[in-house]
């Protein structure tokens, strides 16, 4: 275990989000927050000046992602132990962040005790994500990537359309394509990824990370 209190910089672009985890951090003895950032750029430099032992990300941010930020954070200080604190619940987030090098993936509508206790285990070197949980996200991964490679280029564009949702009426007009082929590409839809509705658009273009 390290000596002194664990040194956080949180980067959310959110400032009551900021200064109440920053209440809650520094509330306790074993850990204090040693500066802010708000976006990808700042927390890359922010990094390079406070080092700090922890830093703890929220998965959007205005400039890019938090795994972008991860990214940029340990090239320049890979002994930084990372944790994603977002409202983000894509297993497309959660891989991308394990592949950014982060220790967890905690969602905001978890206790502040849970977050706390997340920051003492990350600290001291531990990590939330098991082998079982890696192995399901490498596996979605793949599956996404193989059903993304069997849609069309066409089809992705309606697929991205319908997840912003766009009427297949305005899909037509937007793409400069009959409503009939609009029609033609969601039925398509359906059959290779069981995409039957809105909703079920939204949810698998985010897994597709064909929209954020």
């Amino acid at each position: 275990m390290k000596a002194g209190p664990t040194r956080v910089l949180v980067v959310e672009d959110h400032q009551v989000v900021a200064e109440g985890l920053a209440a809650l951090i520094n509330d306790q003895k074993d850990m204090k927050v040693i500066g802010h950032a708000g976006s990808v750029a700042e927390s890359i430099v922010r990094s390079a000046e406070l080092e700090p032992d922890l830093v703890l990300i929220d998965f959007r941010l205005t400039d890019g992602t938090g795994a972008d930020a991860a990214a940029g954070i340990r090239q320049i200080r890979p002994e930084t132990r990372l944790i994603f604190l977002t409202r983000e619940d894509s297993d497309a987030a959660r891989y991308a962040a394990v592949e950014a090098g982060a220790s967890a993936f905690i969602h905001k509508s978890r206790a502040a005790q849970d977050v706390v206790d997340a920051i003492r285990t990350v600290a001291d070197g531990g990590t939330l994500f098991t082998p079982r949980t890696i192995a399901q996200l490498l596996n979605n991964k793949r599956e996404s990537e193989a059903q993304l490679e069997r849609l069309t280029a066409r089809e992705k564009e309606v697929l991205r359309l319908m997840a912003e949702g766009t009427s297949s009426r305005d899909i037509a007009g937007r793409l400069g394509i009959s409503y009939t082929t609009v029609r033609t590409h969601i039925r398509s839809l359906g059959s290779k990824l069981g995409v039957h509705s809105k909703l079920e658009a939204i949810v698998k273009a985010r897994e597709l990370a064909l929209v954020e």
